[in-house]
C-alpha cells in the first residue's frame, strides 16, 4: 500500500508533504532522523533548577 499525502501538513525535517504512515513525516527516513535526534539528546527542555539551600548536618546548632 503506497502511503497517501496528508493535506496542509508539511514534514518538519525536509518540508516535503506529510503522509498518514509517517505522520507528520512524510517518510520513514525523516522519522528515524528525528528519533535520532531525540535519543542523542538534540531536544531538549530547558529547566531552571532552583538555587539549593545550605544544610547544616550539626544538629546542635
Amino acid at each position: 500500500m503506497i502511503p497517501l499525502p496528508r493535506k496542509g501538513r508539511a514534514c518538519p525535517h525536509c518540508g516535503k508533504p506529510a503522509v498518514e504512515t509517517y505522520r507528520p513525516f512524510c517518510s520513514k527516513r525523516c522519522a528515524d532522523l528525528d528519533l535520532g535526534k531525540w535519543l542523542d539528546g538534540a531536544y531538549a527542555i530547558p529547566v531552571e533548577e532552583a538555587p539549593t539551600e545550605a544544610v547544616d548536618d550539626d544538629p546542635e546548632g
